[in-house]
């Protein structure tokens, strides 16, 4: 399935069994904020997760969230929407207290401006991320997802991620003067995205200490991670000062944590434990369709929150 892909689409075929034992599905009328519990973590859901409890209206959705202690939000496809509707998210997030999350700055998975020296690819690159500062106001949004495309196979390794490097810098030169992040997201090869360069949380380490710059960090998606190299919570360690963003997925499947190996419990409890007040995105899908897939997912948050 295509990453963007399964972002709007709900699995109808796995179940929950590790939130056995949760409290009966809640009724469509939802609490009140004040009467719901906030997350220990800026759970961030996004556009489509809640469809079936809240409605089809993207307002309805953020408001249906932040009623379930939800303080946060993230929109892969912002730069997509028109300004009316930027500015009208943007306006309930803020009545809301909710956090604006990630979304895509740049992410050309056929393309290898990264890793060459194309001019006008790489010209491209600079432009999308200049673009995409002008998003980032309108929505009040912090950090911007980067994926830096694909490798070619008739270049050395060290070559390629030197032109990586260079480019970064190029884009962190805007960025910084609007204290704006750009997060760039190792994707696994394993699974979803062969023969893209980032694939690895020890590679962008490196490649963002050698950037050198406090607008170019990791965005640490546990999913993709867990499928690529494991390990996670002594690479969440190793690579913690350059960590600036963190996404999540259960692995098998890419839905909410209990549907499968992951022990998110752990894993959360760990990252709140090292002082983390960021944003962690909630970037999969529902593993059951309907008003009951919707609140399979909340109750899933709870229970990993129990901590």
């Amino acid at each position: 399935m295509k990453r963007r892909d399964f972002l709007t689409t709900t699995a109808a075929t796995l179940t929950v069994g590790a939130i056995a034992g949760q409290p009966a599905l809640a009724q469509d009328a939802a609490p009140s904020s004040d009467e719901v519990k906030k997350f220990h973590l800026k759970y961030a859901p996004h556009f489509g997760m809640f469809r079936n409890l809240a409605g089809g209206d993207k307002i309805d959705q953020l408001n249906f969230a932040a009623d379930q202690g939800f303080t946060a939000w993230e929109h892969n496809g912002m730069k997509g929407e028109s300004v009316d509707t930027q500015n009208k998210i943007a306006k309930t997030m803020e009545d809301r207290g909710m956090t604006m999350g990630v979304f895509v700055a740049h992410g050309e998975f056929g393309s290898k401006a990264f890793v060459t020296q194309d001019k006008d690819a790489r010209a491209k690159v600079v432009q999308d991320i200049k673009d995409s500062v002008e998003v980032a106001k309108r929505v009040n949004a912090k950090w911007m997802t980067v994926v830096p495309d694909a490798y070619v196979n008739d270049m050395e390794w060290g070559y390629q991620t030197a032109n990586c490097i260079d480019l970064l810098r190029e884009c962190a030169e805007v960025l910084e003067p609007h204290n704006m992040v750009m997060v760039l997201e190792p994707l696994n090869w394993w699974r979803d995205h062969p023969g893209l360069f980032l694939h690895k949380i020890p590679q962008a380490y490196e490649i963002c200490r050698a950037v050198d710059s406090p607008s170019c960090k990791i965005l640490f998606d546990i999913y993709h991670q867990q499928i690529q190299e494991g390990n996670l919570i002594p690479n969440i360690d190793m690579a913690w000062s350059e960590i600036g963003y963190f996404q999540c997925g259960d692995n098998p499947g890419r839905n909410e944590p209990g549907t499968g190996e992951i022990n998110y419990r752990n894993v959360f409890k760990h990252i709140h434990d090292k002082g983390f007040e960021g944003v962690m995105g909630m970037e999969h899908g529902n593993s059951r369709g309907g008003k009951e897939g919707d609140q399979a997912v909340i109750d899933a948050y709870r229970a990993a929150d129990n901590f």
